[in-house]
């Protein structure tokens, strides 16, 4: 039995709680957050769950094994730190912190805590995008030459970060993942709207190089009519696309495609061109985060690293950090050896 202590439990905090209440393996022993009127909406509920207002309550209490950090992300680093140093397992929310140096430190002292260190990039566990994964994987698409992505919508509108901060971690983990490697660098534009006096971004286009001439765009605005959460990728042999605003049909495999033809002048003789049929995989959906809190309960009963690890979180991070710079410098290349020592991920 897996002993949960859960550090912030409003906003998204509050799916954290009922997927680790509900969870087989595990048992929900403290609750905390700063906010009392949070703290009572969950009494009637969760009768034997013991209630704080401080968090080094949570990790000074010897019954629980692991902890869910759910705080905004400038608390992050603070609060990880502190329940490593007190032994505990951790999951926390993306990003794993705000700076590289932050998260390379989570990371070392995890390593030498031997304990667990999870971060909640949520779309990696979504059965729809593990679907694309395992066909990439397996050949379906042949070379990938490139992916694109947009997630764009009307809101929720961030006083504390930007577009690219707020809503790009989802994008860029699934990009390192289904790519196998880390970007070589890392070049943004960006416009500011809403908040000019506090220079936050409210749209950001971004383009990550990878060693071998592969590219990932990404778009993310939250000053958008439409309400986008897309991605493309494509290969050599077929192309996929992945919408995850529709209830069905998530994915759409198209056998088309392009590929040169040697020795023939023209344009029309010298490309040859494929469109064939449309394969729409039958995935059997689950609540991803459900799928991930059950990850992390698994990791740390199997002793073993979580497919979001902390160095798969540090990689999001160092790509966010080049990005960031990026966005400062008028849109130049910042390559990632510029944000410290960068390394494949983990995990894939």
């Amino acid at each position: 039995m897996l002993r949960i202590g859960i550090v912030g439990a409003g906003g998204w905090g509050k799916n954290l709680v009922r997927n680790f209440a509900q969870l087989d393996g595990c048992e929900l022993v403290a609750i905390c957050d700063v906010n009392p009127g949070t703290l009572a909406t969950y009494r009637a509920s969760h009768p034997s769950v013991e209630f704080t207002t401080r968090a080094a309550d949570v990790f000074a209490n010897p019954a629980i094994d692991a902890v869910v950090v759910a705080v905004d992300a400038g608390s992050h680093h603070p609060v990880v730190r502190e329940a490593l140093l007190a032994g505990k397992h951790v999951f926390v929310e993306k990003p794993l912190t705000l700076k590289v140096e932050d998260s390379v430190e989570l990371v070392d002292l995890a390593r030498r805590a031997q304990r667990r260190l999870m971060v909640g990039h949520l779309l990696l566990y979504h059965p729809a995008v593990m679907a694309v994964n395992e066909l990439c994987r397996a050949g379906e698409l042949g070379d990938l030459y490139y992916l694109y992505s947009q997630r764009v919508s009307l809101g929720i509108i961030r006083s504390n970060e930007n577009a690219w901060w707020s809503l790009a971690p989802h994008d860029i983990s699934a990009a390192l993942w289904l790519f196998g490697d880390v970007p070589e660098s890392v070049s943004a534009n960006g416009a500011i709207y809403l908040q000019r006096n506090k220079s936050i971004e409210d749209v950001v286009f971004a383009l990550l190089r990878f060693r071998d001439g592969r590219v990932a765009q990404i778009h993310v605005s939250w000053l958008d009519p439409n309400k986008s959460r897309r991605l493309t990728i494509v290969g050599s042999k077929k192309m996929l696309a992945f919408d995850d605003t529709v209830a069905d049909e998530k994915i759409r495999i198209y056998d088309k495609g392009a590929s040169p033809r040697p020795g023939y002048a023209s344009y029309e003789e010298g490309v040859a061109v494929r469109s064939g049929s449309i394969l729409i995989p039958n995935v059997a959906m689950r609540e991803p985060l459900a799928l991930e809190c059950l990850e992390f309960r698994d990791c740390i009963l199997e002793q073993r690293e979580p497919r979001t690890s902390g160095t798969d979180g540090l990689s999001v991070v160092r790509v966010l950090a080049a990005g960031q710079q990026s966005l400062e410098r008028g849109g130049v290349p910042v390559p990632l050896q510029e944000v410290g020592d960068v390394g494949r991920p983990r995990s894939l």
